[in-house]
């Protein structure tokens, strides 16, 4: 069993749903970004996801797309991201799951992507722009380092879709709330809801819910029907007001241990 199924084992023992946290990595530099993956462990999270910064991040909004901008400024690649979650791994054991686009994994080569990545402590990668349909050698690769495979779906996912991607995920699926980018809404969708009973139709796997959630009011009503919450763009908005503050760690970690008021 995996370290992401271990804790959403976990979890659902102790009657408790789950927090999913995402920061870019690199934003505001490497140093911080390791500091914040240990708050944001210390804070709770159930998962964290670690986004690799791209160039031309379609499904993001412009506050994470803000953030790889800044990320890339600094110049650095995959293997230094997987160093810093080797380092954070000698302090913490809360699953880290990688949030990209295909594009530079297949640079880095899928092979050792995922060899690396199983030795830094990754646990699961996440592929934006890659389909089921497309990604049984990236599958391959990863089930040959007992590395997950999480994918998303959306509101528009067909019922063939949903079933394919029930057979070919682990850990957990990812559910998009509502069309279109990332970003902070004021509302959460109701079609979430209806997309997390039918994914329920094909999956065991757990459920997250992401895209648009943002305070802990509406971490409480994802809650009620999903396993867990998924907070992107409201972490990296205040990561960039705060990139200059010496208390931006602590002050991150607040704000999650705010939004985590809504765990039931």
């Amino acid at each position: 069993m995996s370290r992401i199924a271990e804790r959403f084992n976990q979890s659902k023992q102790e009657g408790k749903k789950g927090f999913v946290p995402f920061i870019t990595a690199g934003d505001p530099d490497l140093e911080t970004t390791l500091a914040l993956l240990l708050e944001l462990s210390r804070s709770g999270a159930t998962v964290i996801e670690l986004g690799v910064p791209f160039s031309d991040p379609m499904a993001d909004g412009p506050v994470i797309q803000r953030a790889s901008e800044r990320a890339l400024l600094n110049g650095f690649g995959l293997a230094d991201i997987f160093g810093v979650v080797a380092r954070a791994r000698l302090e913490i054991d809360t699953p880290v799951v990688l949030f990209s686009y295909f594009n530079p994994l297949l640079q880095f080569g899928i092979e050792r992507l995922a060899h690396e990545a199983k030795r830094a402590g990754i646990d699961g990668i996440l592929v934006t722009d890659l389909t089921p349909e497309e990604a049984e050698e990236f599958a391959a690769a990863l089930r040959a380092q007992d590395l997950d495979l999480i994918f998303l779906v959306a509101p528009t996912s067909t019922a063939a879709r949903l079933r394919l991607v029930a057979e070919r995920a682990s850990g957990f699926i990812y559910a998009v709330s509502r069309a279109g980018v990332t970003g902070v809404r004021e509302s959460t969708s109701e079609a979430a809801a209806k997309l997390v009973s039918r994914v329920r139709e094909f999956s065991n796997l757990p459920v997250a819910v992401g895209f648009g959630i943002s305070t802990a009011e509406q971490v409480t009503e994802v809650l009620r029907y999903a396993d867990a919450a998924v907070v992107g763009s409201a972490i990296v908005a205040e990561i960039e007001e705060l990139h200059d503050s010496p208390d931006l760690v602590s002050r991150i970690g607040a704000f999650s241990r705010q939004l985590l008021t809504g765990i039931v």
